[in-house]
């Protein structure tokens, strides 16, 4: 996607950005990302005194594992973009929420791209009642219960448990 300050700041209307970003390879580097598919933006520029704002929502479906049971997890997730751009560098040195570029085309790959990698669940979970795998025999609890026995004993105080059956 590329965004031309020098169009933007000529209109007086917001500029409309559409684009695909094929984000499948950086994704699945992650590890904790399955499969993804293509990033839709569905962007606005606008201009804002010496600056250029870009806004909108960055669209993608990603398939992660349960954090809990391990089970696939499909989700479609509507990612907020906001980004201001510009030329100035005393306005960029004003503002710390500024990107300061040196050309007027600026390529919004990268910055889709963070925003992406940042609004991805850090713990995703297929519903949120998930009852996970068991701990001791490692099935999931989801789909079949087990008898395991599951008390915990502190070690301090394990002793004490023999004391009572006396």
């Amino acid at each position: 996607m590329l965004l031309n300050m020098k169009e933007v700041a000529t209109k007086e209307a917001a500029v409309r950005l559409q684009g695909r970003i094929d984000l499948s390879e950086s994704l699945r580097a992650r590890g904790d990302v399955v499969q993804a598919g293509a990033a839709e933006a569905s962007l606005e520029a606008v201009p804002a005194g010496q600056a250029v704002v870009v806004h909108g929502t960055v669209s993608i479906e990603v398939e992660q594992r349960c954090a809990r049971c391990l089970e696939p997890v499909k989700q479609q997730l509507r990612i907020p973009f906001q980004e201001s751009f510009t030329i100035s560098s005393e306005a960029a040195e004003k503002d710390d929420e500024l990107n300061l570029v040196d050309e007027e085309k600026i390529v919004l790959d990268p910055y889709v791209e963070e925003a992406v990698q940042l609004g991805i669940p850090y713990i995703p979970l297929c519903k949120d009642e998930c009852e996970g795998l068991c701990p001791v025999c490692g099935k999931n609890r989801n789909k079949e219960a087990c008898d395991c026995k599951q008390e915990k004993i502190d070690p301090r105080l394990a002793g004490l448990a023999d004391f009572f059956n006396d």
